[in-house]
């Protein structure tokens, strides 16, 4: 069978299921824009518990029981399953593959990272070698003496991203 395929929303609601059982408005709460991951990926209530639904149907998380809510509704607790965590354990530890995917997918890594109390070093090192061949560009010299605002931005980027993750490794501790 082959591994389901989750987006980034999916892979914040099974992070936090990572961290213990919980419910759906727990869930939805920390990544409401003014949560600890919502600063990171902001995710409406409904899509969290879209996700939330999908990682059950998936077999990655599943519902344990129900508990009164403050002053509302039932809340349905739920926890990750075996399958669940080896999925998420799998793409936590996995790079990205573009420039692009650091400023959310990686950033998100390093939040459920931190909120498992888990080292990001092998992480850093392994984005480092990903994206080793974008970081050799910046050795080049530019292709053309005019302004190609494209290849201006891609290297200015390539570079804080090089930047960046050399000062998050030098901070990194554990």
């Amino acid at each position: 069978m082959d591994e389901p395929r989750l987006s980034l929303s999916e892979h914040a609601v099974l992070g936090l299921l990572a961290e213990g059982p919980t419910h759906g408005f727990a869930i939805a709460r920390e990544l409401a824009a003014d949560g600890s991951i919502g600063r990171v990926l902001t995710v409406r209530r409904s899509l969290a518990y879209r996700a939330l639904d999908h990682l059950v149907a998936e077999g990655l998380a599943r519902p344990t029981r129900v508990e009164a809510g403050e002053a509302g509704p039932q809340r349905r607790v739920h926890r990750i399953t075996p399958a669940g965590r080896r999925l998420q354990g799998a793409w936590l530890e996995r790079p990205v593959h573009h420039l692009r995917d650091m400023r959310l997918e990686f950033r998100l890594k390093l939040v459920l990272l931190d909120r498992l109390e888990a080292s990001p070093r092998s992480l850093i090192r392994a984005q480092r070698d990903a994206l080793a061949p974008a970081f050799s560009t910046l050795r080049r010299p530019a292709r053309s003496r005019t302004v190609d605002h494209v290849e201006l931005w891609r290297r200015h980027s390539t570079a804080a991203i090089a930047a960046y993750l050399d000062e998050l490794e030098r901070r990194t501790r554990r």
